[in-house]
């Protein structure tokens, strides 16, 4: 007989669990609040009018069965999909995609179903936007676009001065040549804003290099997001794009519950999985130590479930409030998850149906001068597969899906999107997204938006009807709070965490971080049943072994009470701050760089050469020698394959570092204040508490 294992909630974390535990012999029950499944990566149907858009979720979906039901107003076409927001796999991804490879689907595996992506439309209201390149180039149109962006930094269409650059590069090398050691002591209590000096900065630099690189990261706003998390996750990007090979952003070539949590939950319910919809979790009890059952809410009615296991995969903001005096008796650590969650902010999304498809870039859309922290893809350029005159009236032709992530800043009508109506939120979404695309050209016109739909997550707000509430909000890693998260292996023997706010080596509230945290959960059940079936793998963030010897020094630096050494990064500003002050090329387009700007005019103009698509087309059929480069790549001592004699210079590295602390000043820590005020807080040192080895 096999052990049971119940689930409590059905997205990302929940499906992972129980994907793990079915390929290990558990019966395994998942109980899903929603009336979909997936969670917050769910796509949900679509109908226009129909619905009670301000009551939830639920209540929008059971408005689109009852209109279903009802003879004339039967809908025979398939639902055009809305999305809590779109979904997107960097290349650093090892547990979810992992997970993807071993769903089968029609033609192969799910994994097959994501599509590069090859460029980022930074968005600028009244100009050019910058179009940047997502991965290493593949053929001669990715290279002209790599071309277009080095001559924007050499232009004066760049505004952040070099001296500003040079000093972020530094703040970059400071964090991938820290030890592990100093990235959770020291800089899991500072804030990215200050320590890339964003105050004194311009205001170029704020926007683009601290508050453009926060807002793509889960809602994560710069004056409070850890520099441990942003700054590792900023550094795996920036790596998966100079690295030949897998694109560093891939996106589903069609809606996610059909390509994905689909063929998922087949899979996983042929195989023995019971999942139930529109379940509620309402109290989970203790009895002799151990978690007795669940109380779920079902068809208007209260039962308690029973098993040997039980996985808390709900989110945050939901488990807090289930967690009583019994279960923080028996783990104290359990009492942080209240304060937890209040470590949360919005992130939802509205799409817009368009009767005529606008492309605009072949990748995500960053609109650095938005108020409401927009940020976009357009999304049939992906969708290859999808006839979109079979969903819906037959009429709609492209989709632009849209996440809000700045909710308590005015727009352009005065209002915070939280003080704001759904259709205003439309409109103002709208005005917002026209001004930064429609320069030099319409991308986007009126007369082409068919409807518009936003997440029924947002409804109004119980205590205040004239706001707005979200009753999914996202995790966010605020500076100082990885104290508060838990392991997925709790004090309480039969109970494990499954979930984004769990401490993992992604260390960002993501599929990733849910994917990972599922299975240090089953991987906790496995240990304590005693089975014998393999536990799941679980992979750290890579970073070359060529930094190794720098982490090393640093470590030894660290353990002997001294900060980063700071000299060559300074050494090497100072160098390059003489040689432009001799040359006058102080920032783009200055001295002999004012050459330059003529040429990037044009190639940014909206008639350019670039932007023909016949001329696009053809230069995208002209293939770079990409194969040999990547295999150089992964052979490269220290960046891909191991690096002979990394050992040796670490211990090297290290063993210089007392000697080397007498000759000359070191670099003060750059938010002294802010690690002051963290431990007047009074708050406890963040101890690195990963028990499962990669």
């Amino acid at each position: 007989m096999p052990q049971k294992v119940v689930i409590l909630g059905g997205g990302v974390a929940g499906l992972s669990a129980a994907h793990e535990l079915i390929e290990r012999g558990f019966a395994v029950e998942v109980y899903e609040k929603l009336k979909i499944p997936g969670g917050k990566a769910r796509s949900i149907p679509v109908r226009e009018g129909v619905g009670h858009y301000d009551d939830g979720k639920n209540a929008y979906l059971g408005g689109v069965e009852a209109a279903e039901a009802g003879g004339r107003a039967r809908h025979t076409r398939r639902h055009v999909p809305g999305e809590h927001g779109f979904r997107f796999f960097p290349n650093f991804y090892r547990h979810v995609t992992d997970t993807l490879s071993r769903i089968p689907c029609e033609g192969g595996t799910v994994f097959d179903r994501l599509v590069d992506t090859t460029e980022v439309l930074v968005a600028s209201y009244d100009r050019p936007g910058i179009v940047l390149p997502s991965r290493f180039p593949a053929n001669a149109a990715e290279l002209a676009t790599t071309l277009q962006t080095f001559l924007w930094a050499i232009s004066p269409r760049n505004d952040i001065p070099y001296a500003d650059i040079e000093f972020f590069a530094g703040c970059v090398w400071r964090i991938i040549t820290s030890c592990e050691e100093r990235r959770f002591e020291e800089y899991e209590k500072m804030n990215w804003w200050d320590f890339v000096g964003a105050e004194e900065r311009s205001e170029a630099y704020q926007k683009l290099l601290a508050i453009g690189i926060t807002r793509s990261l889960v809602a994560a706003k710069a004056k409070f997001a850890s520099v441990k998390t942003i700054g590792d996750i900023f550094v795996q990007l920036l790596f998966g794009i100079v690295a030949p090979g897998i694109a560093s952003d891939r996106l589903f070539n069609g809606p996610t519950n059909e390509v994905w949590i689909g063929p998922w939950l087949a899979y996983l319910t042929a195989k023995g999985l019971v999942y139930h919809l529109d379940a509620e979790v309402t109290a989970i009890h203790v009895a002799g130590g151990r978690i007795e059952s669940a109380s779920v809410r079902m068809a208007g009615r209260t039962a308690r479930v029973t098993a040997d296991w039980f996985v808390g995969a709900l989110p945050v903001e939901r488990m807090a409030p289930l967690i009583g005096p019994a279960m923080t008796a028996i783990d104290p650590s359990l009492a942080n998850l209240a304060a937890l969650s209040n470590s949360v902010q919005w992130m939802n999304g509205i799409q817009f149906y368009l009767l005529r498809d606008a492309p605009i870039v072949h990748g995500h859309i960053i609109f650095i001068d938005s108020p409401w922290a927009l940020t976009a893809v357009s999304q049939r350029q992906f969708w290859t597969a999808i006839d979109f005159a079979d969903w819906g009236d037959g009429k709609t032709r492209g989709i632009l899906s849209v996440d809000i992530s700045q909710w308590d800043t005015p727009g352009f009508n005065g209002k915070a999107a939280i003080d704001c109506t759904r259709a205003e939120i439309a409109g103002e979404v709208w005005a917002q997204v026209k001004r930064s695309l429609n320069v030099g050209g319409e991308a986007l016109r009126d007369e082409d938006l068919h409807f518009w739909f936003l997440d029924p997550d947002i409804v109004d707000d119980p205590d205040d009807p004239g706001r707005e509430s979200d009753v999914e909000p996202l995790l966010v890693n605020n500076a100082n709070t990885w104290r508060l998260r838990p392991e997925a292996a709790t004090a309480i023997p039969n109970f494990v965490l499954a979930s984004d706010y769990v401490r993992t080596y992604t260390d960002l509230a993501t599929m990733e971080g849910a994917n990972e945290a599922a299975r240090r959960a089953v991987n906790a059940i496995l240990e304590r049943s005693g089975s014998g079936a393999p536990p799941c793998r679980v992979w750290n963030l890579h970073e070359p072994d060529a930094l190794a010897p720098f982490r090393a020094y640093d470590r030894a630096r660290y353990q002997a009470g001294l900060p980063w050494d700071g000299r060559f990064a300074r050494g090497v500003q100072a160098a390059l701050a003489m040689a432009q002050d001799a040359t006058g090329v102080t920032a783009g387009g200055a001295g002999p760089l004012a050459a330059v700007a003529p040429i990037a005019d044009a190639l940014a103009a909206a008639g350019g050469p670039l932007s023909d698509p016949v001329a696009a087309k053809a230069l995208s059929l002209i293939g770079v020698p990409t194969r040999p480069l990547q295999t150089a790549s992964q052979n490269l001592p220290g960046l891909g394959a191991p690096a002979p004699g990394a050992d040796i210079a670490s211990a090297a590295a290290a063993a210089a570092a007392p000697w080397l602390a007498d000759l000359g000043p070191d670099l003060p820590p750059a938010t002294p204040a802010a690690a002051a005020d963290a431990v007047e807080r009074g708050a406890a040192p963040a101890r690195l508490r990963i028990r499962q080895k990669a």
